[in-house]
Protein backbone atom coordinates (compact mmCIF):
# COMPACT_ATOMS: atom_id res chain seq x y z
CA UNK A 1 0.00 0.00 0.00
CA UNK A 2 1.85 3.05 -1.27
CA UNK A 3 0.90 6.43 -2.64
CA UNK A 4 2.67 9.77 -2.95
CA UNK A 5 5.88 8.22 -1.59
CA UNK A 6 4.05 7.17 1.57
CA UNK A 7 3.14 3.75 2.89
CA UNK A 8 1.31 2.09 5.74
CA UNK A 9 3.45 2.38 8.87
CA UNK A 10 4.93 -0.64 10.59
CA UNK A 11 3.79 -0.84 14.24
CA UNK A 12 7.25 0.07 15.60
CA UNK A 13 7.26 3.29 13.55
CA UNK A 14 3.95 4.43 15.07
CA UNK A 15 5.32 3.59 18.51
CA UNK A 16 8.47 5.62 17.82
CA UNK A 17 6.47 8.61 16.60
CA UNK A 18 4.38 8.43 19.77
CA UNK A 19 7.28 7.93 22.20
CA UNK A 20 9.43 10.61 20.54
CA UNK A 21 12.21 8.35 19.28
CA UNK A 22 12.33 5.67 16.63
CA UNK A 23 14.08 2.54 17.80
CA UNK A 24 15.12 -0.53 15.90
CA UNK A 25 12.18 -2.94 15.54
CA UNK A 26 11.96 -5.54 18.29
CA UNK A 27 9.64 -7.97 16.55
CA UNK A 28 10.21 -11.48 17.90
CA UNK A 29 9.83 -13.33 14.59
CA UNK A 30 11.21 -16.46 16.26
CA UNK A 31 8.05 -16.57 18.40
CA UNK A 32 5.80 -16.37 15.32
CA UNK A 33 7.48 -19.09 13.28
CA UNK A 34 5.16 -22.01 12.58
CA UNK A 35 2.18 -20.50 14.41
CA UNK A 36 -1.22 -19.42 13.10
CA UNK A 37 -1.54 -15.59 12.92
CA UNK A 38 -3.63 -15.24 16.11
CA UNK A 39 -1.23 -17.33 18.18
CA UNK A 40 1.79 -15.64 16.59
CA UNK A 41 0.48 -12.14 17.34
CA UNK A 42 -0.48 -12.94 20.92
CA UNK A 43 2.90 -14.57 21.65
CA UNK A 44 4.88 -11.71 20.05
CA UNK A 45 2.65 -9.15 21.78
CA UNK A 46 3.18 -10.62 25.23
CA UNK A 47 6.98 -10.60 24.82
CA UNK A 48 6.92 -7.03 23.42
CA UNK A 49 4.74 -5.69 26.24
CA UNK A 50 6.86 -7.34 28.96
CA UNK A 51 10.00 -5.78 27.48
CA UNK A 52 8.40 -2.31 27.18
CA UNK A 53 6.36 -2.12 30.40
CA UNK A 54 9.05 -0.29 32.39
CA UNK A 55 9.12 2.63 29.95
CA UNK A 56 5.44 3.55 29.64
CA UNK A 57 4.74 6.95 28.10
CA UNK A 58 2.09 8.75 26.10
CA UNK A 59 2.65 11.08 23.17
CA UNK A 60 2.51 14.14 25.45
CA UNK A 61 4.57 12.80 28.37
CA UNK A 62 5.38 10.14 30.97
CA UNK A 63 2.01 9.99 32.76
CA UNK A 64 -1.55 9.62 31.50
CA UNK A 65 -3.53 12.89 31.70
CA UNK A 66 -7.16 13.56 30.86
CA UNK A 67 -8.24 16.36 28.55
CA UNK A 68 -4.99 16.43 26.54
CA UNK A 69 -6.04 14.26 23.59
CA UNK A 70 -9.25 13.19 21.87
CA UNK A 71 -10.13 10.63 24.53
CA UNK A 72 -13.37 12.16 25.80
CA UNK A 73 -15.93 11.55 23.07
CA UNK A 74 -18.99 9.42 23.57
CA UNK A 75 -21.68 7.76 21.55
CA UNK A 76 -24.98 9.53 21.08
CA UNK A 77 -27.63 8.37 23.59
CA UNK A 78 -29.64 6.22 21.12
CA UNK A 79 -26.56 4.44 19.73
CA UNK A 80 -26.63 0.67 19.96
CA UNK A 81 -23.21 0.58 18.32
CA UNK A 82 -21.84 -0.06 14.89
CA UNK A 83 -23.32 2.62 12.67
CA UNK A 84 -22.39 6.22 12.05
CA UNK A 85 -25.91 7.47 11.24
CA UNK A 86 -27.16 6.74 14.78
CA UNK A 87 -23.90 6.92 16.71
CA UNK A 88 -21.98 9.94 15.46
CA UNK A 89 -18.33 9.78 14.58
CA UNK A 90 -16.88 9.62 18.10
CA UNK A 91 -13.86 11.46 16.70
CA UNK A 92 -12.64 15.05 16.64
CA UNK A 93 -11.12 17.01 13.74
CA UNK A 94 -7.36 16.51 13.31
CA UNK A 95 -5.40 18.99 15.42
CA UNK A 96 -8.36 19.81 17.68
CA UNK A 97 -6.16 19.07 20.71
CA UNK A 98 -2.88 20.99 20.08
CA UNK A 99 -1.25 19.66 23.28
CA UNK A 100 -1.72 16.10 21.98
CA UNK A 101 1.62 16.24 20.20
CA UNK A 102 4.61 13.95 20.55
CA UNK A 103 8.23 15.05 20.93
CA UNK A 104 8.55 14.02 17.27
CA UNK A 105 5.93 16.66 16.38
CA UNK A 106 3.19 14.17 15.49
CA UNK A 107 -0.38 15.07 16.49
CA UNK A 108 -3.36 12.97 17.59
CA UNK A 109 -1.64 9.65 18.28
CA UNK A 110 -3.55 9.12 21.53
CA UNK A 111 -7.33 9.11 21.26
CA UNK A 112 -9.41 9.84 18.16
CA UNK A 113 -9.52 7.27 15.32
CA UNK A 114 -8.06 3.81 15.81
CA UNK A 115 -5.24 3.46 13.30
CA UNK A 116 -4.44 0.31 11.34
CA UNK A 117 -0.70 -0.46 11.35
CA UNK A 118 1.29 -3.21 9.69
CA UNK A 119 2.49 -5.84 12.17
CA UNK A 120 4.98 -8.05 10.31
CA UNK A 121 5.10 -11.69 11.31
CA UNK A 122 8.45 -12.18 9.57
CA UNK A 123 11.15 -9.91 8.12
CA UNK A 124 9.77 -10.20 4.59
CA UNK A 125 6.63 -8.30 5.68
CA UNK A 126 8.26 -5.07 6.90
CA UNK A 127 6.90 -2.07 5.06
CA UNK A 128 9.70 0.04 6.54
CA UNK A 129 12.20 -2.13 4.66
CA UNK A 130 10.41 -1.84 1.33
CA UNK A 131 8.22 -4.93 1.42
CA UNK A 132 4.97 -4.91 -0.50
CA UNK A 133 3.93 -8.17 1.19
CA UNK A 134 2.54 -6.95 4.51
CA UNK A 135 1.68 -8.74 7.75
CA UNK A 136 -1.42 -8.40 9.91
CA UNK A 137 -3.28 -5.39 11.26
CA UNK A 138 -2.35 -3.99 14.67
CA UNK A 139 -4.58 -1.22 16.02
CA UNK A 140 -2.84 1.80 17.53
CA UNK A 141 -4.16 4.95 19.17
CA UNK A 142 -7.88 5.62 19.63
CA UNK A 143 -9.49 4.69 22.95
CA UNK A 144 -11.83 7.63 22.62
CA UNK A 145 -13.40 6.95 26.03
CA UNK A 146 -10.27 6.89 28.21
CA UNK A 147 -10.82 10.26 29.84
CA UNK A 148 -13.86 8.65 31.54
CA UNK A 149 -13.08 4.92 31.58
CA UNK A 150 -9.70 3.17 31.30
CA UNK A 151 -10.87 0.08 29.43
CA UNK A 152 -7.44 -1.58 29.09
CA UNK A 153 -3.72 -0.87 28.96
CA UNK A 154 -2.64 1.69 26.39
CA UNK A 155 0.67 3.55 26.01
CA UNK A 156 3.01 4.45 23.14
CA UNK A 157 4.91 1.19 22.82
CA UNK A 158 2.02 -1.04 23.91
CA UNK A 159 1.18 -3.94 21.61
CA UNK A 160 -2.58 -4.32 21.27
CA UNK A 161 -4.44 -7.64 21.19
CA UNK A 162 -5.38 -9.03 17.78
CA UNK A 163 -8.52 -6.83 17.58
CA UNK A 164 -10.13 -6.80 14.14
CA UNK A 165 -7.33 -9.15 13.19
CA UNK A 166 -6.77 -9.87 9.54
CA UNK A 167 -4.05 -9.60 6.97
CA UNK A 168 -3.39 -6.01 5.92
CA UNK A 169 -5.49 -5.21 2.83
CA UNK A 170 -7.69 -8.29 3.29
CA UNK A 171 -11.01 -7.75 1.49
CA UNK A 172 -12.80 -8.99 4.64
CA UNK A 173 -10.92 -6.67 6.98
CA UNK A 174 -12.98 -4.92 9.64
CA UNK A 175 -14.41 -1.54 8.61
CA UNK A 176 -15.97 1.02 10.89
CA UNK A 177 -16.55 4.76 11.07
CA UNK A 178 -13.90 5.27 13.78
CA UNK A 179 -11.06 3.34 12.10
CA UNK A 180 -8.35 4.86 9.96
CA UNK A 181 -4.66 4.59 9.23
CA UNK A 182 -1.52 6.69 9.36
CA UNK A 183 1.07 6.86 6.63
CA UNK A 184 4.86 6.84 6.94
CA UNK A 185 7.54 7.86 4.52
CA UNK A 186 11.08 6.53 4.44
CA UNK A 187 13.60 9.38 4.46
CA UNK A 188 16.91 8.52 2.91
Amino acid sequence: MRGGGKRLCDAHEWEGACAGSLEEPDYRFDLAKGRAPVAAVETMRAAHNRARAASKSWSYGPTYRTGVCAASSQKTPDCGGGEWARCGSNTFPAGFFPACRSASGVFDLDGNAAEHMNLPLDESQMSSRGSRKLGVTEMKGSWFIFDRYRAHEDWCRWGAPFWHGSRVMDAKSHENYHLGFRCCKTID
